[in-house]
């Protein structure tokens, strides 16, 4: 009979952002096995190829509201199709401390009200509302040791 060693220590996630082309605005991102770009507007001299960091920032909400809202049904074995969620951002006072952001949800399939409402009540404690609303974020910044992995 063979075992297996035991696990090791697990690497803490890890995202790595880079410029595509020096002197230039667009970054390149890479999250596991996904590569994705981030840019800035014309208004900051750029072109808009990609989307922004705050894009981003709001997408993550939205993103995480509709996959709770599908983990949540199927748990639950509610007859949820599909989910639609848009934000608006009125970042307006920014600068002051106040970011705004609008999610309107749509909940597809053959649902009754009380389905419906706990849907809501889910997706309103969904990961990320809470981690933006709720945690203390601490972000430490330095150097980057080049000789790491």
């Amino acid at each position: 009979m063979t075992t297996s060693p035991p696990p090791g220590p697990v690497a803490p996630p890890r995202i790595d952002c880079e410029t595509e082309t020096p002197s230039s605005f667009p970054q390149r991102i890479r999250v596991r096995n996904h590569t994705f770009r981030s840019d800035v507007g014309p208004a900051s001299g750029s072109e808009d190829s990609a989307p922004g960091p705050h894009d981003y920032f709001d997408a993550a909400l939205a993103a995480c509201k509709t996959l709770t809202a599908t983990w949540y049904a199927r748990k639950h074995q509610m007859p949820l199709e599909r989910v639609e969620a848009h934000v608006e951002r009125d970042d307006a006072e920014e600068r002051r401390g106040k970011y705004v952001l609008r999610v309107r949800l749509a909940f597809h399939g053959p649902l009754s009200d009380d389905q419906r409402s706990r849907l809501y009540a889910a997706v309103a404690a969904c990961p990320i509302h809470k981690l933006m609303t709720t945690t203390e974020v601490l972000i430490e910044t330095a150097p980057l040791d080049r000789t790491a992995g």
